[in-house]
């Protein structure tokens, strides 16, 4: 049986090809339902959005409002909001149902431990651990239930989440946060158990629980000062796997050196950029692997997402780096160049080290300020009418 969500290019381009658009129309919001999986991928960038639809457009017709291109568009859309907004979107963008104050700070113990005596939040709580990713709908669910029932703050649910996902990138899951919030969106997110049974296998199923209601009463609850609803823990507590600010020693990850780089052209791999090298770098090109201190001290990784990104970063570099940002730059200050893909993850320090070309884009740009995905969308596909006129946009090849 092949590995989950192997860290290679050819199990990506696996994922494209295997995408059904008219099963993932029907079926996307179900557990079960015939999704991509080619979200790691494309948060590390092993494809970009362009490449993926190219992959797909090339084996199924697709118009321009087809679900498919449709959620491309959101991931799309939130990187815009980071454009637009930089680190505010680690902040509420405008109040939720009640005040931030009104939120606690720290995430409870039974939810990390799957313990609330809430099928779907302790199943989806299981899956997160056991293997780094959880279903959109699942994650709203988890989202919805930790905000709008607990009442802890929407920073303290996404950082948690963010640390334990295998396609954790700021701009999507904590903007999907906020989106479920109501901080970032013009009203909190609600689901029940009723929701729950439609979508999702029956161990998930929640009957008689608190999410066992109308959504008048959730509604209310969730703009109802205090501390929200109490937890009913049943059964073992699940172990919360350990983050890690550093990566494996197994990667042989060195300091940097201005030895290794001195007087050389230098092309830098950073964890969202693990695609395809360019094909015009010259030979002798030194292609670096890079983790910066500052970020991973900030945001600290699973074990399995460190292997992840790491052994597929080992495939393409010659060797790999990690150290913090002042090392960093006075090492790549010897270089003859550097040269990198440009990305938000890093912009506090890459800009500063590389000259970056911008990541593949596949929307047109939006050059204005839009408060909702909708007010995007409309600027970003007018006059397109299928997935050829959106690929034209920016000339991606066809597949």
């Amino acid at each position: 049986m092949s590995e989950p969500y192997a860290p290679t290019l050819e199990a990506a381009l696996a994922c494209i090809a295997a995408v059904r658009p008219a099963a993932y129309a029907r079926t996307r919001n179900a557990l079960d339902g015939a999704v991509s999986g080619l979200s790691p991928y494309i948060s590390h960038g092993f494809v970009s959005l362009a490449e993926v639809l190219a992959g797909v457009a090339a084996h199924h017709r697709l118009d321009m409002q087809h679900k498919f291109v449709y959620e491309l568009g959101w991931r799309a859309y939130f990187r815009h909001v980071w454009q637009q907004h930089g680190d505010g979107i680690l902040r509420s963008l405008h109040e939720g149902p009640l005040p931030d104050s009104a939120y606690a700070a720290e995430l409870p113990a039974d939810i990390r431990q799957a313990q609330t005596g809430v099928p779907v939040i302790d199943e989806a709580v299981r899956r997160l651990y056991r293997s780094g990713m959880l279903h959109n709908h699942a994650r709203m669910w988890l989202a919805s239930y930790i905000v709008h029932l607990r009442h802890v703050h929407w920073r303290a649910g996404a950082d948690w989440l963010y640390g334990h996902l295998l396609d954790g990138d700021l701009a999507s899951n904590h903007l999907s946060w906020q989106w479920v919030a109501g901080t970032g969106s013009r009203k909190p997110y609600l689901f029940n158990a009723e929701n729950v049974a439609r979508y999702a296998p029956a161990a998930w199923h929640s009957p008689g629980s608190v999410i066992d209601a109308s959504y008048e009463a959730l509604d209310q609850l969730a703009r109802q000062p205090g501390p929200g609803v109490a937890a009913s823990p049943a059964g073992p507590a699940t172990d919360e796997p350990l983050l890690h600010d550093s990566p494996p020693a197994a990667l042989a990850a060195t300091a940097p050196s201005t030895a290794d780089v001195a007087g050389r052209d230098v092309w830098l791999v950073h964890p969202w950029s693990l695609g395809l090298l360019p094909p015009a770098l010259p030979a002798d090109t030194l292609v670096l692997g890079l983790f910066v201190d500052e970020f991973h001290w900030a945001w600290p990784w699973s074990e399995r997402r460190w292997h992840f990104v790491g052994r597929r970063m080992a495939e393409l570099a010659d060797r790999l780096w990690q150290g913090d940002a002042a090392a960093i730059g006075a090492a790549l200050a010897s270089a003859r160049s550097v040269r990198s893909i440009a990305e938000p993850h890093l912009d506090a320090w890459l800009p500063r080290w590389a000259a970056c070309e911008p990541a593949p884009a596949l929307f047109p740009p939006v050059n204005r300020h839009c408060d909702s995905f909708s007010q995007w969308w409309t600027h970003a596909s007018r006059g397109l009418h299928s997935a050829a006129d959106l690929l034209a946009v920016n000339e991606v090849p066809a597949w």
